[in-house]
């Protein structure tokens, strides 16, 4: 792993409440879960929001029957670590999912929704630390979540929400993980078997990624152990705060 930036400590005693905002089933578990877990033990409220079913995620399987399997493997891997809250979005499609409008105003009436005092998704950077590309509806998603905690607090934007009975709601920070170039890291320590056993619950889907692709535990201890170890503790998180 690249050698990490000089990084603080996330002060976990600044919120309560907790959104995490990803594109697909299965992207909260590679990592996230962990934190959501201790999270989750330490009297928080966390809530999940998928803009996608993950429907075209599997080959062998059409988006109609990938759909329902795969929101339901996100069910059981939230349920591994606490969340009993996960919301779907119905009107974007797995794959071509495009930061816009839509995209932003159906985030930040979840946000409005939830009230959170942090929200959390994945990075919008084009490509990964270590060089992968970033998936388009991975980036779309980050992009329109940092726009749409902005846009739920203004009353003005989005003047329908209102209408709804969704007064504004201004989120204290976001943390966006898997950035490149990270600012925060989060102890996970204790908290590694809830991650693979949330990944776990995926099992449709990793199967369908082939035999050579690696197991749960062999992804977390590549995701978690590599900032750990720079870090000094046994498992941890990076990515960046913005307060």
């Amino acid at each position: 792993m690249a050698e990490l930036p000089e990084l603080h400590t996330l002060d976990e005693s600044t919120f309560d409440r907790v959104l995490c905002v990803a594109a697909h089933p299965d992207d909260l578990e590679y990592g996230t879960a962990a934190a959501v877990d201790k999270w989750v033990k330490d009297g928080k409220t966390v809530t999940y929001l998928l803009v996608t079913r993950g429907e075209a995620g599997i080959d062998t399987m059409p988006p109609e029957q990938a759909g329902p399997v795969r929101e339901q493997e996100e069910r059981d891997g939230a349920e591994e670590v606490g969340v009993s809250v996960v919301e779907f979005l119905d009107e974007f499609r797995d794959g071509v999912v495009e930061h816009g409008l839509a995209l932003r105003r159906a985030i930040a009436r979840e946000i409005r929704v939830r009230r959170p005092d942090l929200v959390v998704t994945t990075t919008f950077a084009p490509y990964f630390p270590g060089g992968f590309v970033n998936q388009a509806d991975h980036r779309a998603v980050g992009l329109a979540t940092l726009d749409a905690r902005a846009d739920a607090g203004n009353r003005w934007i989005f003047p329908g929400l209102v209408d709804e009975g969704l007064e504004p709601w201004s989120a204290r920070q976001l943390l966006i993980l898997g950035d490149p170039e990270p600012t925060h890291a989060i102890d996970v320590s204790g908290h590694f078997e809830e991650a693979v056993a949330s990944l776990s619950a995926h099992d449709r889907y990793l199967e369908a990624l082939g035999p050579d692709y690696p197991s749960p535990r062999e992804l977390l201890q590549q995701i978690l152990e590599g900032p750990a170890s720079a870090l000094g503790v046994e498992h941890a998180l990076v990515g960046r705060l913005i307060g």
